[in-house]
């Protein structure tokens, strides 16, 4: 582990040191201080983000560290035409750690092996987000006292939210998870995560149009909202935005114990009257997310400390420049001199999907 770019980057076990270490730092805050003092953190946000980005600085600062960076694309070298190739390198002059959030998926691997620093993926397109998904493990622990024997309900958009493929593939790690998947049939889970997921490590999951039905079942809620940003057709957009609304009257179906999980901001899929519910836990969630980070920052830097050697993601049965990828949301799309790698699907070999994206390219 030198830098964070998927949760499955991540061990189990590492997952549960970070875990502990973010507990102590809530009991302990002083004890961390200045834990980073003389580092410096770059965040390098080319997408717009409130919670991630000022959760990362909040982060640093409160571990005795500085930050640099910039919070858009418009503010950086990017709208001079620099690749992200090159701006990782010339950002490892200045700093000892990115993190770094784009809307192109794959960028934040094209930094970590150009970078000569830990490099922390804050968000992809709509592909990884690790650090919202170890948010969401360290508020599952604290709140139900298990990561393990739990039923998990996923709602929204299910295709798009890359809050939810990272938080099943954290969950698939763990025991006795049931899952069930609560979209639109427009937005449910794209079949490759289904596949390289959930049956990969034979979860147990279910697929519904119902919230309601699906409700009293519930260890966990997830919700998420219908990302605009995500869709290319607007009318597409307006027809599902408000397919799933959360109320207070839908919550008296589920068990007095269920929490209510969101990655956040919510447009109007959380009834804001749920707030005031104990089981509402997505404001402890985003206090959850700095602590995290936290622990995270801490655990790259110590490593880096100890093995200064370059990241990578070489494999043998890695397929080179014969397969390009199409998906206009890939990096390799706009940066046209990228190297073309391909990789075989864990579930059928003769599937091969973009190293940078995960998308099928034959």
């Amino acid at each position: 582990m030198r830098s964070v770019i998927d949760i499955v980057d991540l061990s189990v076990e590492e997952i549960d040191g970070l875990i502990d270490v973010a507990s102590d730092i809530i009991e302990n805050p002083k004890k961390y201080s200045e834990k980073c003092k003389g580092k410096k953190l770059a965040t390098l946000f080319f997408e717009p983000s409130t919670r991630t980005r000022l959760s990362f600085e909040a982060a640093m600062i409160e571990l005795g560290g500085n930050v640099i960076g910039f919070s858009s694309a418009n503010s950086s070298s990017a709208s001079k035409g620099e690749s992200v190739a090159d701006t990782a390198k010339v950002i490892s002059c200045y700093a000892d750690i990115i993190a770094m959030r784009h809307p192109l998926e794959g960028a934040p691997l094209v930094a970590a092996l150009n970078a000569s620093i830990p490099v922390i993926n804050a968000g992809d397109g709509g592909h990884k987000h690790p650090t919202q998904t170890l948010a969401d493990l360290l508020t599952i622990k604290r709140e139900k006292g298990r990561l393990n024997n739990l039923t998990v309900g996923f709602c929204g958009d299910l295709k798009y939210g890359r809050t939810v493929h990272s938080l099943l593939g954290a969950l698939s790690r763990y025991t006795g998870i049931k899952v069930v998947l609560i979209s639109p049939e427009e937005l449910m889970v794209p079949a490759y995560v289904k596949h390289d997921i959930l049956e990969k490590n034979n979860m147990d999951y279910v697929e519904t149009t119902d919230l309601e039905s699906a409700l009293p079942s519930l260890d966990v809620l997830y919700m998420t909202r219908v990302q605009q940003e995500r869709f290319a057709d607007v009318e597409e957009y307006e027809r599902l935005k408000d397919s799933y609304i959360l109320t207070a009257e839908k919550m008296e179906k589920a068990k007095s114990d269920t929490i209510v999980l969101h990655p956040l901001p919510r447009v109007n899929e959380i009834s804001v009257a749920i707030d005031k519910d104990d089981r509402a836990c997505y404001f402890k969630q985003v206090l959850n997310g700095k602590y995290m980070r936290m622990a995270l920052i801490l655990k790259l830097l110590e490593i880096r400390e100890k093995d200064d050697s370059p990241f990578t993601i070489d494999r043998e049965d890695f397929v080179y420049s014969t397969y390009k990828c199409h998906n206009k949301k890939c990096i390799s799309m706009v940066e046209q001199e990228l190297v073309n790698i391909a990789k075989p699907s864990e579930t059928d070999q003769s599937v091969l999907r973009c190293v940078y994206c995960d998308k099928k390219v034959n």
